[in-house]
Parts: structure tokens; sequence; C-alpha cells
């Protein structure tokens, strides 16, 4: 499922980072194969918040100072390329936050301005970047997409058979 979503993320992101728990070697070689750069968590660091926060500090040695970061989850493996580009576009337009929906629901991936580096990079938890969805709602763009692949979460096999 990870490497699904690795594929569609890098065929319209040629730049990007995934975060693997260290003990997850086999995982962190078919995405390094898909040409995702590869980072490890601390052995510590285990909610989602960690990953987010490790991800960000990593993509500085990948982005410049001023560019705008993309949060995509592994386990959202139907999203397509065209709609990643599509988030990925309202971002470099000036969006300061990106959210798209389908069928009025949010979904991933979620795109955010340069100036939220700070705040991602503090986030702990396990709640990822919903608080700071949250603190500045008036800045969030919901982008309307006809993709159903970003909101279907696979989180168990039900979910997937679904």
């Amino acid at each position: 499922m990870g490497l699904a979503a690795a594929q569609n993320l890098i065929q319209a992101m040629p730049t990007a980072i995934a975060i693997v728990r260290p003990e997850n070697h086999v995982l962190a070689e078919l995405l390094m194969a898909t040409g995702l750069q590869v980072f490890s968590c601390g052995a510590l660091e285990r909610e989602m918040a960690d990953s987010l926060a490790a991800a960000v500090r990593y993509s500085s040695a990948f982005a410049a100072a001023d560019e705008g970061l993309l949060i995509a989850l592994a386990d959202m493996p139907f999203i397509r390329p065209a709609t990643i580009l599509a988030v990925a576009n309202a971002l470099t337009s000036g969006a300061p936050i990106v959210v798209p929906t389908y069928q009025s629901q949010r979904g991933h991936p979620v795109g955010f301005a340069a100036k939220f580096r700070d705040e991602l990079e503090s986030l702990q938890g396990d709640e990822g970047a919903r608080s700071i969805l949250k603190r500045h709602a008036s800045e969030v763009y919901t982008l309307a997409c006809d993709d159903p692949g970003i909101v279907a979460d696979i989180d168990t096999l039900s979910d997937l058979k679904a």
C-alpha cells in the first residue's frame, strides 16, 4: 500500500521524502527504488506528528526555504497523480493551505505554504497537522476535485476491499 501511494506521489512530485520506522528496512528499500528520499524517525518517535515533523526537518535539505510542503499519507494509495499535482499547483499559486475535497469531504494530500514550516516541525502527538488547520482555518483553500482516492484511507483489510 505504501509503495502504491509512493508511486503516485513520485509521478507528480519528483522530489519527495518518505519517513519510515527504523526497523522497516524492506519498506524503506521499496520506497527508495521508486525515487523517494527515505529517512527514519527516532526509535521513540511513534506518533503521526513525529513522522511529519521529521519529514519537515529533512525536507530543508531538498527544498528552498520559501517552498511549501505537500503532506501525503502512505495509507492512501488511490490518490491520482493529477490530484497531487493540482494541490501543489494551488499552493504554488499562492494558497496558504490547500485541502482537496471530494463530494464536500476533506481529504489528502494537504499543502502548506513555507510560512507553516516551523509549526509543522513543532507538531507532537497523534493529531498530525489538524491543529494547524484549525488555528489557520481562514487560510485554508479547499480544492474541489473528482478523485475519490483523496478520502480512501485504508486502515484495515475491509477498507481495502471496499
